[in-house]
């Protein structure tokens, strides 16, 4: 098989004095020339096209060199050099499917480009249909929160100790990392442990849910050697809380001041009294509600009082408990929320909690 001559008589000089308009072309008519007939090509065949078109297609179009690679993506034969090249572009369009599925990127390439690349590369390599502990061990170290969830839900990938252990500590403040680490065939029980004390009680519901039956037996011998074979669930005994609130009512020191000052010292009791005092909802609606998965309730309930959004903040922290932190993006994502919420819609769900 010839190229030059029979495709472009004046390849070589489009390669080595080409303007980049010439180039740009002459790389849009060969790549098309080897998608057509990539089936049926040798080895040396492929060779040749990689050679000509690691040197044309860096000046084509953004878009043409996208298309091109996702093209190539799916090709088990594409040119080596050509998919390194492209896999290796700061622009996610034209790396992101390369990375994602493309046969032809070798190990040491993909460890690379891991370790030098930014989040966009990283979230394409995490949805590759295998993922080795090695690459994993560089996409733990250096994603993000995004990055990290795609992995752990990445049922092809494998994860070294060190890694897992790195997992699992940044679940405590990831409910989603903690449900796709949970759902993992191989994490091991004493990892399922440690992710089961790390996490917070609604979210350890929400796993068993969600898992295999062979999974709840796991999660339900976890639990006993976490808790005990006889804890049971207690209930609160707001009684001291509620004439806490009662005095400060009578003496005139009932607010939000209180109400703060209560959610920052993590006194949870005093806090729901104390809600519940100035919203006119019942103390064991409250408790019911925000004991949920949602920040929902604590917002609405918030927003019916005009509360500043630093009351509301601190409630959402008492909620999790003194030993757990909110990741900053749901913490933000609720301000977001707060601010967006009506005070008629907050005042209308209220009115339906106080019927309850």
């Amino acid at each position: 098989m010839i190229i030059s001559p029979s495709l472009i008589p004046e390849l070589d000089d489009i390669i080595s004095r080409g303007d980049p308009k010439r180039r740009a072309d002459a790389a849009r008519r060969i790549s098309e020339l080897f998608l057509q007939g990539a089936a049926s090509f040798r080895s040396d065949h492929v060779d040749l096209f990689d050679g000509v078109l690691t040197s044309l297609v860096p000046h084509a179009e953004l878009a043409e060199r996208a298309e091109l690679a996702e093209r190539l993506s799916v090709l088990a034969n594409a040119p080596r050099g050509l998919v390194g090249q492209l896999a290796h572009d700061d622009e996610i369009a034209i790396a992101g499917p390369l990375l994602r599925r493309s046969p032809v990127i070798d190990e040491k390439m993909l460890v690379e480009i891991a370790s030098m690349k930014g989040q966009g590369h990283l979230l394409a390599m995490a949805e590759r249909p295998t993922l080795s502990a090695d690459l994993t061990d560089v996409i733990v170290a250096r994603g993000d929160r995004a990055v990290i969830r795609r992995a752990a839900g990445n049922a092809g990938a494998a994860f070294s100790e060190n890694s897992y252990s790195t997992l699992i500590k940044r679940a405590g403040q990831d409910g989603v990392l903690t449900i796709r680490l949970g759902q993992r065939d191989d994490l091991s029980p004493a990892q399922l442990k440690d992710l089961l004390s790390g996490s917070i009680d609604v979210i350890r519901r929400r796993l068993f849910k969600v898992v295999k039956p062979e999974r709840q037996a796991d999660i339900r011998q976890a639990m006993t050697a976490i808790t005990g074979p006889s804890e049971r669930e207690e209930r609160r005994d707001f009684m001291p809380a509620q004439r806490t609130v009662v005095k400060l009512r009578r003496e005139g020191m009932l607010g939000e001041g209180a109400l703060l000052n209560f959610a920052r010292a993590f006194k949870y009791e005093e806090s729901i009294a104390a809600l519940s005092a100035m919203t006119g909802v019942k103390i064991v609606t409250l408790d019911r509600l925000i004991s949920g998965d949602r920040d929902d309730p604590l917002l609405i309930a918030g927003k019916t009082i005009d509360l500043e959004w630093a009351t509301v903040r601190a409630l959402i922290l008492l909620r999790l408990g003194p030993n757990r932190t909110a990741a900053p993006a749901d913490i933000e994502n609720a301000r977001m929320n707060y601010a967006r919420l009506m005070p008629s819609t907050a005042q209308r769900v209220v009115a339906f909690w106080k019927t309850r």
